[in-house]
């Protein structure tokens, strides 16, 4: 039984140092998920979900963040690269849950330096693929992010970049779309 509501997308700023470069970033791949439809996003800062520094499963900040993962039908991870890997906010996130991420898939938008952050998105396709997630193939990445945007938050290659997370968006609905249609059919219970 195939439904037509819309999907719900969880958008992960996995960063929360000062002065990070993640919002920027998280906002415009937001607006043009709003642009492609089909999407109902929510869109998620760690820096501001309190999570505690260590894996604490009592913790309320874990509690309160749990129902909207386990909502999500699918999930983008926004990170920069930080010396060659992903912030350990993101690991500590990405590890206080499991259930939540399972039978979902997980796309990547990534910034940083010389490699745009590709080097995190790869470690986080073998992490996210032992909670039994599905990392979908294309990602969206921003080499030298700092020059790449305007003041306004766009990037410069407004085309490439616009090219990048159709293409994102669209693996991402057809995955979302099977997964959630096989949960519904037969439950996850690996």
């Amino acid at each position: 039984m195939q439904t037509t509501e819309p999907l719900r997308v969880a958008i992960i700023i996995g960063s929360t140092r000062a002065q990070r470069f993640g919002p920027t970033v998280a906002h415009w791949f937001r607006d043009r998920a709003i642009e492609h439809g089909g999407f109902a996003l929510d869109l998620i800062d760690l820096a501001h979900t309190a999570l505690p520094d260590i894996l604490d499963d009592s913790s309320a900040a874990v509690r309160a963040l749990a129902p909207r993962l386990a909502r999500a039908d699918a999930f983008v991870i926004v990170s920069p690269e930080y010396n060659r890997g992903y912030p350990a906010s993101l690991k500590t996130a990405i590890d206080s849950y499991v259930d939540e991420w399972k039978a979902k898939p997980v796309a990547f938008v990534c910034y940083g330096g010389v490699s745009g952050g590709l080097r995190a998105a790869e470690q986080l396709r073998q992490v996210f693929g032992e909670l039994h997630a599905i990392a979908i193939r294309d990602s969206v990445s921003f080499h030298s992010c700092w020059s790449k945007f305007d003041d306004d938050g766009q990037p410069l290659d407004s085309a490439g970049a616009g090219a990048a997370a159709t293409a994102l968006l669209n693996q991402l609905t057809w995955w979302a779309r099977a997964l959630h249609d096989a949960r519904t059919t037969r439950p996850y219970s690996f």
